[in-house]
């Protein structure tokens, strides 16, 4: 199954049917695609959107200097905190959904770790450099050329 993991409705289809899905995506709300694949994810080096510590494109503006700053990474690690607890509220739904479909207590986590492979729409030339897991494969085209 090719599917977007924003709305994992497919997904649930993937796993009651027992078939591998593939997932397309730029990116996903609450870091849930690192955490599905394992990737690391430390608040010190990855930076958060809707922050000032990243441009709109998610590249870290103290990436010139090489480090963050103190307040930039607290800012990081509070901002992660509450984004762990918005975005289970707001996945709620589909953890209900998928826990009825599939008949045992499933999290949204959970659900997407079983993506056989991910297809992601960036580039490193545009985006911040992170450590990724076999399974992420970055594409280019879409949503990859710069802005003029």
């Amino acid at each position: 199954v090719l599917t977007d993991p924003v709305v994992p409705c497919r997904q649930i289809l993937a796993l009651r049917l027992s078939i591998p899905s593939v997932f397309f995506l730029r990116g996903l709300p609450c870091s849930f695609g690192l955490q599905a694949t394992q990737c690391p994810d430390p608040p010190s080096y990855v930076p958060r959107t809707f922050t000032d510590n990243s441009d709109d494109r998610g590249k870290v503006l103290s990436q010139i200097t090489g480090h963050m700053t103190f307040i930039q990474c607290v800012e990081n690690l509070l901002l992660k905190s509450s984004e762990s607890f918005l975005c289970n509220f707001a996945y709620l739904p589909f953890e209900l959904l998928a826990s009825d479909v599939l008949h045992r207590p499933v999290t949204t986590k959970e659900l997407l770790s079983h993506g056989s492979i991910w297809l992601k729409r960036m580039d490193f030339g545009f985006e911040y450099p992170m450590p990724v897991m076999p399974s992420i494969v970055f594409i280019r085209g879409i949503n990859c050329g710069k802005k003029k």
